[in-house]
Order: C-alpha cells, then structure tokens, then sequence
C-alpha cells in the first residue's frame, strides 16, 4: 500500500465531501434534530456511496459505468423526487417529534444510513468526477493496488469531513431552542427543496 497515494485518496475523498450541497444540510439537521449519531450514520452512508463510485472509477469497471451514466436520467428523477420528499417531512417537521425518535437507535439508524447511501447513489455522475481525479493522480485502470489504496482513502477522507462536521454540529445542539430548530428545518426543506427542484428539471430537460 502505497502511503502517499492513500493520502492523497483521504484529501480527495475530505474535499469532495465537504461540498455543501442537500446531503450536507440534511446530516446538519439530523445532527441537530436526532443527535450526533444519527447524523454520522447518514454522513457514513455518504461515504460508502463515495467510496463505491470511486471504486467503480478506479478499478476501471466500464460496463457498469456506462450503464449507470445512460439511466442518470431515471437516477436523477428518482433522487429528485427523493429530495422533494425528505424537503416536505423536514419543513413540516416538529423538534418534539424528532426528539422523541432518538429512542429508537436500532430503527433510526439503519434508516438513516440507507437514506444518504440510496440518495448518494442516484447521483451516477460522480463516476466521471472520480474518474478525472483519479487519472489526474496516476491511477490507472489496471493499477489493482493503487485503485484499492485510492478507495480506501476516500472512504476514509469522507467519513472523516463527517465525524468532524457532526463532531461541531454535535456541541452546539444544546445551545440550540426548539424555536431555533423548527426555523432550521424551515430553511434547510426549503434549500433541499430547491435542490430537489433543479434536480428533477435537469433529469426532465436531460
């Protein structure tokens, strides 16, 4: 394992998910609302979902490639859709509510792992992104090694942006007033919402 090149996957896969986008807000507002667990469950289920599309990028699995970047249009509409639905219950969500979901660890967190991860995924572009990176980095298609170092380190990269993020999200929570909270879910489902929006636009006009 070649130490300089993992390091080099543990930026790339650090820079990519500190990119503020829906994700990012959502797992700010998990944080908040559900607690720091919950929040980097739905951070480590980006981070899987960046980590298999690097790994599709790095060890050069064209086949798959092409099939997922020819149904980006279905992916997009579906992950669209998604948004729009999680825009709707955060906007609508009530802080007593969401408090009183944080005793159930063994259902919320499986959940909201999957969530990001399924979301995440219907983003096939990313292939291309890691692609370019990759190659930019002296990684190679058939460079077995280098892909495998390559993916381990962005797994690594992003699921340390989101222990961090969740890690300073985490220690202003107490400090946050159920009146604060109801005007962060108000804000973050209209910003996903937009997001969601020119998701599906862009999936339609494609």
């Amino acid at each position: 394992m070649d130490p300089a090149l993992l390091l080099r996957g543990v930026v790339l896969g650090f820079t990519i998910a500190a990119a503020v986008g829906p994700i990012s807000l959502l797992c700010i507002r998990r944080t908040l609302a559900e607690g720091r667990i919950v929040g980097l469950a739905s951070g480590l289920g980006v981070a899987t979902a960046d980590a298999t599309y690097g790994a599709i990028a790095a060890f050069g699995l064209t086949a798959v490639t092409g099939v997922l970047v020819d149904g980006r249009r279905v992916l997009g509409l579906v992950g669209g859709l998604f948004l729009l639905w999680l825009a709707w219950r955060t906007f609508r969500a009530q802080p007593g509510v969401a408090a009183a979901e944080v005793g159930s660890p063994r259902r919320g967190l499986p959940g909201a792992y999957l969530s990001t991860l399924a979301l995440t995924l219907t983003n096939p572009m990313t292939i291309l992104s890691f692609a370019a990176l990759f190659v930019g980095l002296g990684v190679t298609a058939g460079d077995l090694g280098g892909a495998a170092t390559m993916t381990l380190g962005v797994f690594l990269g992003s699921a340390a942006w989101w222990v961090v993020l969740t890690g300073l999200v985490g220690a202003l929570r107490s400090r946050i007033t159920p009146t604060w909270l109801r005007r962060v879910n108000v804000a973050s489902g209209l910003v996903i919402g937009a997001f969601a929006l020119v998701a599906i636009g862009s999936s339609l006009v494609a």
